[in-house]
């Protein structure tokens, strides 16, 4: 039984664990915590109990915002209803044909009754449930469950997870990338295990996320950041383990120039001589006063408040010089960060790029594409297809790279089910674009218009003995 619980004790939820809560289509992605308020769909919860539990459990909700893991269904569940119509013309609409009120099943909910239950009491009072065509009866029982089952589902995080939690509760925040669209880039951009890979991305850090499980905590990632740091927050929605963050990198993606130019300074000698010589300056000013008090003291009277006004003093001074050793220690790993990003680019030999960004993706490309190996996959995207446009003839009057291509996605779900498989009403609009395409190696000593390339003397001799 040991033995079991070793091999299983990754499927199941711990404490610290992020986890994905899901209800219906709606998904929201947190930390397990003891004795943490969760706030879920308008409702209040504990994730105590859920701990031990294997993942995709389903729990019900409930008095004091508890979960308890759902029991299997029984064989006589409501949706199995034995009787039904043919068809639903004679049917009509009229809110009568439910004989309980509101009132009634506010009342049902105060007596503990939990949401199946409640169904069946609805299903029992409804004058028509039993003339419905079997379909029509799913469909009805389906709409309840939504509105009266307090129920939420663990799950693990996943790229897929994670993708759609975001494309629905807030696409802007991933600049609308969708699920299927950032599967094809991890396709594309092949990413793997024991790869080097470049990531310059906008979408809150699931890109990032994405490309790292993919890779599974062998290799490298360099991620290009913007502005004053990275943003990662879509990336710890993971929980990856430490291992893991092990193999990330970071660099400023401002720094792309000098770092070509071989101009940037990793090793912060000028600002550290400058601050040196700042802190000589302020141990001056300090030494000052306390001479001229010292003298004071001698000369004149002295004061009873000096010791107190000395000492008040000294624990100022105290916080700020730990103050500056906190500001320093972060400064020094700062550049140790920028020092093992440069490491990796330095060498120019990178395996992969991939970019998904907000920003006008051509002058970005064209500066990252330097950083990679020959015969290497690079994939951009963009919410509009100008953008890739323009970079897409850049790209080709640079040169440089081949198979470049321009491609947008379709997705539509369609609902499965015996005599009724159709696609869904409702459909996601677009997916975004993607520009695609291979690294090449440039010959730069091509030939003058003057010179003229030779054939082989072989070749010479055939077309002469041809000709005669």
């Amino acid at each position: 039984m040991a033995d079991n619980g070793d091999e299983d004790s990754e499927y199941r939820i711990k404490v610290g664990d992020c986890v994905v809560l899901k209800r219906g289509d709606i998904f929201k992605a947190m930390q397990i915590q003891l004795g943490k308020k969760v706030i879920f769909e308008k409702q209040w919860i504990f994730l105590d109990k859920t701990v031990g539990q294997l993942y995709s459990t389903t729990f019900d909700i409930v008095s004091g915002g508890n979960l308890l893991p759902q029991k299997p269904k029984n064989a006589d569940d409501a949706s199995d209803a034995k009787e039904a119509g043919t068809d639903n013309r004679n049917i009509v609409d009229d809110g009568k044909s439910q004989k309980l009120t509101r009132d009634d099943i506010e009342t049902l909910k105060e007596q503990g009754l939990k949401g199946q239950e409640i169904i069946q009491q609805l299903i029992d009072n409804s004058s028509t449930f039993r003339d419905k065509t079997e379909y029509a009866q799913d469909k009805y029982i389906k709409k309840k469950k939504k509105k009266y089952e307090n129920t939420v589902t663990i799950l693990k995080p996943s790229c897929r997870i994670l993708a759609m939690m975001y494309h629905g509760r807030e696409p802007g925040k991933i600049c609308h990338l969708r699920y299927d669209t950032l599967a094809q880039m991890l396709t594309l951009g092949n990413v793997h295990a024991g790869s080097k890979v470049l990531v310059f991305e906008t979408c809150a850090g699931l890109v990032l996320g994405s490309v790292m499980e993919r890779m599974g905590g062998h290799g490298s990632v360099v991620q290009m950041y913007p502005g004053g740091g990275p943003v990662r927050a879509g990336m710890e929605s993971f929980g990856f383990p430490a291992h893991f963050h092990d193999t990330l990198h970071e660099f400023p993606i401002c720094h792309v120039n000098a770092l070509l130019a071989g101009t940037l300074d990793t090793t912060g000698k000028h600002s550290s001589a400058v601050e040196k010589q700042s802190d000589k300056d302020k141990e001056k000013e300090q030494n000052q006063p306390e001479a001229e008090q010292a003298g004071e003291q001698q000369d004149g009277p002295e004061d009873p408040n000096m010791e107190t006004v000395t000492a008040e003093e000294a624990r100022v001074e105290k916080e700020k010089k730990e103050k500056e050793k906190r500001k320093e220690a972060k400064a020094q790993e700062k550049r140790m960060k920028l020092a093992a990003a440069v490491a990796q680019l330095e060498g120019r030999n990178a395996d992969g790029l991939i970019i998904a960004s907000r920003f006008h993706p051509s002058s970005v490309v064209m500066g990252l594409l330097k950083f990679l190996a020959p015969s290497r996959p690079f994939v951009i995207y963009s919410q509009y297809k100008e953008a890739l446009i323009e970079c897409f003839t850049k790209l080709k009057e640079h040169g440089g790279t081949v198979n470049v291509r321009l491609t947008d996605t379709w997705l539509r779900h369609y609902q499965v089910l015996p005599n009724r498989t159709h696609p869904l009403l409702l459909m996601s609009g677009g997916g975004g674009y993607l520009l695609s395409g291979t690294t090449v190696a440039t010959d730069t000593a091509k030939p003058s218009g003057s010179q003229r390339v030779e054939e082989p003397a072989a070749k010479r001799q055939k077309l002469t003995d041809t000709e005669g």
